[in-house]
């Protein structure tokens, strides 16, 4: 049951390929909006910036605002 694993030959060595900017441009631009969004909806959808109305979104996300030190109340 043991395997044996060679170890690499004597001066071989591999490098990771470079992630072209094109690649991955879309996608922090896709996590930045998602984020900017989620801190919208955890800091400040409550009053008078509120873009649903009632408290359902506070209640949500009422530990979360404590947690990281937003006050609610």
């Amino acid at each position: 049951m043991a395997s044996s694993i060679a170890p690499p030959a004597a001066g071989t060595t591999t490098t990771p390929a470079p992630l072209p900017l094109k690649a991955i441009a879309p996608w922090a631009l896709f996590a930045g909006v998602l984020l900017l969004v989620l801190l919208y909806f955890v800091g400040a959808e409550q009053g008078a910036t509120s873009l649903l109305s009632g408290s359902d979104v506070h209640e949500w996300l009422h530990d979360g605002r404590h947690l990281l030190g937003f006050p609610c109340h």
